[in-house]
């Protein structure tokens, strides 16, 4: 059993950056793929990045490629997704998943095993 809790969160001027943490429980942290969803309001829960076991592949959606930085220590048991240059779409619930090991660009929900309880993400423009 994986237990995964987001934080960091916030509000942001456009422009802004943001880090968001995802502090994960259980012994099998670092065999899982990690990955980052979020949801706005009225819309489905959209991919936004992913990262393997030992960090060194990682996969992100079109959108956020060159302004998102998904990493991991496993060390701490932790996740992590640094956002710089944000704009006011990238307003949402930010979710934090896990998998177990495996492909992985898996850019579905049902893809996902574990998933935290999300931290909102407010840009203003």
């Amino acid at each position: 059993q994986v237990q995964l809790v987001e934080s960091g969160g916030g509000l942001v001027q456009a422009g802004g950056s943001l880090r968001l943490s995802c502090a994960a429980s259980g012994r099998t942290f670092r065999n899982n793929n990690m990955a980052w969803f979020r949801q706005a309001p009225g819309k489905d829960r959209e991919f936004v990045a992913t990262i393997n076991g030992n960090g060194g592949i990682t996969y992100y959606t079109d959108s956020v490629t060159g302004r998102f930085t998904i990493s991991r220590d496993n060390a701490k048991n932790t996740a992590y997704l640094q956002m710089n240059s944000l704009k006011f779409e990238d307003t949402a619930v930010y979710y934090c998943a896990a998998a177990t090991p495996g492909f992985l660009r898996r850019t579905t929900r049902d893809e996902y095993d574990y998933w935290g309880q999300g931290t909102q993400v407010t840009v203003s423009s």
